[in-house]
């Protein structure tokens, strides 16, 4: 059996790494090929293509590199046309996979989408879309799968599988060894992303609001995981340019332990405010988009959920409070770091609500997959 994958970022490269992991423990003789991060290929999936040449965000940067990304998409479902799967999943970025997704469905490929676009929240329009270029959406938050199936698109609610993966206790010493941080005395975690366009916006702001904290608290440590060298000698770039002298230990990937080492995260919103939920850490959360992109946003009205981290909106509150675009400054997301920090009642309530959220979504969701893919590979 073979089955074709295209997973263009780092979160989704741990999203379809278990599921890879559950299909091949059902059927071990099934075969991988397509786009694969790191984990993917430990996996055991073979991948055509660099995942960092589809791994582009914001409207601006988007644009810039479209005609590649156009022609490599051409080229993978060219690829799969002529060396046809008996599956092919579009792991995530919906608006590169779909389109992919509803041309190899045309031709008789069975497709399938790990995980639902946020059509519950931004661009609701692209539902119909969604209809047209799946045969399976697989469902990683539990209030999405009766959404989808009330708009006409089938889809089963699988748990998450960072749920499964990261375990409901963790050992903050020993993360703190491992990293070459400092037993004692407060740990801030900084994650400005896993893009370079996050990075090129976040950096900044991010590594201010360490001066800001430190300034106003000394002895904090603080721990930057950076998940690719490009990234982290971007971030460095950027940390010269801005002439401050803060104690920032930069780390090359390892962003999980990163945080189980620290007190508080300051994260981008995104698969990290999930991560940082999931092993109980209390975060505030900082997100920047280019100016035009967000210009259309705020003009459209595209944004349709009073939050945008996925943490604040499992938990139906805000936990962790959110700095968006004009916001994201240093003089408003320090002061809400140390508070955060200090409000012991606050962090209790935080652990409870993360934890149930955990238990919730624990639902091994590899094997929930494996079962939904191969059930829709024998067909009807």
């Amino acid at each position: 059996m073979r089955i074709g994958i295209v997973a263009n970022e780092l979160s989704g490269d741990q999203l379809a790494a278990g599921v890879i992991r559950a299909l091949r423990e059902a059927r071990p003789d099934i075969s991988f090929i397509g786009v694969a991060g790191p984990r993917m290929a430990e996996a055991g999936c073979e991948t055509l293509l660099d995942q960092e040449r589809l791994s582009v965000m914001g409207l601006v940067e988007v644009l810039r590199h479209l005609p590649e990304v156009l022609r490599l998409r051409r080229q993978l479902g060219d690829y799969f046309l002529a060396h046809r799967p008996d599956l092919f999943i579009g792991v995530d970025a919906p608006d590169f996979n779909l389109t992919l997704e509803r041309r190899l469905r045309r031709a008789g490929i069975p497709t399938a989408h790990l995980v639902s676009p946020t059509v519950w929240a931004w661009r609701p329009g692209r539902v119909k879309g969604l209809r047209s270029a799946v045969d399976l959406v697989l469902s990683i938050f539990p209030f999405e799968e009766d959404f989808l199936r009330e708009r006409g698109v089938a889809a089963r609610y699988i748990g998450h599988p960072l749920a499964d993966e990261i375990p409901l206790e963790t050992d903050r010493d020993a993360a703190r060894g491992a990293l070459g941080l400092p037993r004692s005395g407060p740990v801030i975690a900084l994650l400005p992303g896993s893009r370079v366009s996050e990075v090129k916006l976040l950096a900044r702001p991010f590594i201010e609001t360490a001066a800001w904290c430190q300034g106003h608290k000394p002895g904090l440590a603080f721990v930057v995981p950076l998940v690719s060298p490009r990234l982290r000698g971007l971030f460095e770039e950027i940390l010269a340019r801005t002439g401050l002298k803060v104690p920032l230990i930069l780390v090359d990937g390892r962003g999980r332990e990163a945080m189980i080492a620290a007190d508080a995260v300051l994260t981008a919103s995104g698969t990290a405010t999930l991560e940082a939920l999931l092993l109980k850490r209390p975060m505030v959360v900082g997100y920047r988009l280019d100016a035009f992109a967000y210009r259309l946003v705020k003009v459209f009205n595209l944004i349709k959920v009073p939050q945008v981290a996925m943490a604040n909106i499992l938990a139906g509150r805000e936990l962790a409070p959110e700095f968006i675009q004009d916001r994201c400054r240093a003089e408003l997301m320090g002061p809400a770091l140390l508070a955060l920090m200090a409000d012991e009642p606050r962090l209790a309530e935080i652990r409870e609500t993360y934890a149930g959220i955990h238990r919730q979504l624990r639902l091994d969701a590899g094997r929930q997959a494996a079962q939904a893919l191969l059930q829709l590979a024998a067909g009807p």
